[in-house]
């Protein structure tokens, strides 16, 4: 329950920052490729810490990483990776560092094979009528096809459990438990939301 008397996801009481993030973010559709590349590298550099680490920092990685322009974070040197590992803002760790400049990479590879970022990652969006009860698995068929098609591509640090908390993220599918009061918000937002479309 949170402090105005709704309930809530039981995660978006474990840290400050997590109530505004969940009411606001988390779980609402995302059609912009610039937000979708952000959030992939944030679920990427969250592996094996705790997405409060990520949310704290995540202004930092805005500004570390030219709030996600992966046209310009793939012009990135060794130069630029030695300044990010030294910027105590962010994590830094070398391989998902660079994972995320050879991702944006890939990412302008992906925009001119399937017309943008956002018609691609939808094509991977579950039927609702299959989903099991929120909250209860950390992948998914879905994440699992994502992850893969992401690999053939080059992509690093994109496993099937990331790319799950990606798809929770991003509205790809509700993941709100039941009761929580933004479950209905964020399944009225993907009801009026109009699907990115793969180029022919």
């Amino acid at each position: 329950m949170a402090p105005d008397g709704e309930p809530r996801c039981k995660w978006a009481g474990s840290a400050p920052d997590f109530l505004r993030y969940h009411d606001t973010e988390w779980g609402y559709p995302v059609g912009d490729d610039t937000r979708l590349f952000e959030k992939v590298c944030l679920e990427s550099f969250q592996s094996g810490l705790s997405w409060r680490t990520i949310l704290d920092k995540r202004e930092n990685f805005r500004a570390a990483f030219v709030g996600f322009d992966y046209r310009k974070v793939a012009e990135f040197g060794d130069e630029d990776v030695a300044r990010l590992l030294q910027d105590a803002g962010i994590v830094r760790h070398r391989g998902k560092i660079t994972a995320v400049i050879n991702n944006a990479a890939r990412a302008i590879e992906l925009e001119a094979e399937a017309g943008s970022l956002a018609g691609f990652f939808w094509s991977f969006e579950p039927d609702p009528k299959t989903l099991p009860p929120p909250q209860t698995q950390t992948t998914s068929p879905e994440s699992i096809a994502l992850s893969k098609e992401l690999k053939k591509r080059g992509w690093k640090f994109v496993g099937p459990t990331t790319c799950f908390a990606f798809m929770q993220a991003m509205g790809l599918i509700n993941d709100h438990a039941e009761g929580c009061t933004c479950r209905a918000r964020a399944e009225q937002a993907r009801a009026e939301f109009t699907r990115p479309q793969i180029k022919e």
